[in-house]
């Protein structure tokens, strides 16, 4: 019966990718009207881009054109040639359609599963761009540094020639250099260096000292090694204290003491009491024991005294009731 209406509807997957095929066409027509622009007429949509936002159009209006500037400048890179990692590499890729759709969905805050030759790298590069265009920062997390250096280096030229600053967090990196990165429109890094860095900045005692902005926008390079695997892992990290653990315990500890000594007297004193209640034979008194005893039950709950005298038949009952 499933099968039979799979058949029909098709499966979740096919419907989703169904409702965005009218976005990648749109994508496509824009991308279609932007090959007679010169590239610094093509660089300037960026800053019409952000001019439209300030008044007031939202990151889904303006998505399709976006996506079509992004794939147009990867269209004109086709046959160049810049060094990743110190290594010459050619630029050939170009968005397909497959590629639109994952980067639609990413923009959308889905998890977002490419096939092997996919080309997820190239996928990021759309919703990273257009939520850079805010001006907020967007932080692209990678598994480790060799990645994060070279995805900054080989997707980087891609967001330059957009007009974007990128930066790159890498493991040796002094403050100064990380707030530099951290001010870039797109940084690269990877979750430990992120997660170390907001831990810091939590530590910091002046402002100065810190070095993420607010966040606003990430992208996860395998998600499920990142937030599943990695994550039973905690951040620990330690740093200063102003003045020594044990000098504050010395100060405090005569103060406490005296507290302890007082407290000690009082819940005697409050048990010798309620004994004698206890051994009257009024009602009041009983009732007027019962107070005692569970006010002497909250100040020293392990009171030995205490405990014998709870033991007796109908004690405890009168103290809870």
């Amino acid at each position: 019966m499933l099968e039979f209406i799979t058949k029909i509807f098709g499966t979740k997957h096919e419907r989703d990718v169904k409702k965005l095929m009218p976005l990648v066409q749109e994508i496509n027509e824009h991308f279609d009207t932007l090959h007679s622009l010169s590239d610094e007429q093509l660089v300037g949509k960026t800053e019409e881009f952000r001019k439209r936002l300030a008044n007031g159009e939202t990151l889904d209006d303006i998505m399709c054109e976006a996506f079509a500037v992004v794939k147009e400048v990867c269209r004109r890179n086709v046959g160049k040639t810049w060094d990743v990692c110190e290594l010459p590499t050619e630029w050939d890729m170009v968005h397909f359609d497959v590629q639109l759709i994952g980067g639609i969905a990413l923009h959308q805050g889905k998890i977002t599963e490419m096939a092997t030759g996919e080309g997820k790298t190239l996928v990021a590069t759309l919703p990273c761009y257009l939520n850079a265009l805010e001006g907020k920062g967007v932080h692209m997390v990678t598994v480790n540094d060799y990645l994060a250096r070279r995805d900054s280096e080989w997707m980087g030229k891609i967001y330059k020639d957009l007009g974007l600053t990128v930066g790159v967090i890498q493991n040796q990196m002094i403050n100064a250099d990380r707030r530099k990165m951290y001010q870039c429109d797109i940084t690269f890094g990877t979750a430990n260096e992120f997660g170390f860095d907001y831990l810091r900045d939590n530590m910091s005692q002046r402002a100065e000292d810190r070095v993420h902005r607010h966040f606003h926008y990430a992208i996860i390079d395998e998600v499920d090694s990142i937030l599943i695997d990695e994550a039973r892992t905690p951040l620990i990290i330690s740093g200063q204290v102003e003045h020594s653990v044990h000098d504050r315990y010395r100060e405090m500890r005569p103060t406490v003491n005296n507290i302890v000594r007082k407290q000690t007297v009082l819940v005697n004193d409050m048990i010798a009491k309620a004994e004698k209640l206890l051994a009257g034979e009024k009602a009041e008194d009983e009732f007027e024991a019962g107070i005692l005893l569970l006010a002497t039950q909250r100040g020293a709950p392990k009171n030995k005294h205490l405990l014998k005298i709870l033991k007796k038949p109908g004690i405890k009952k009168l103290v809870h009731e």
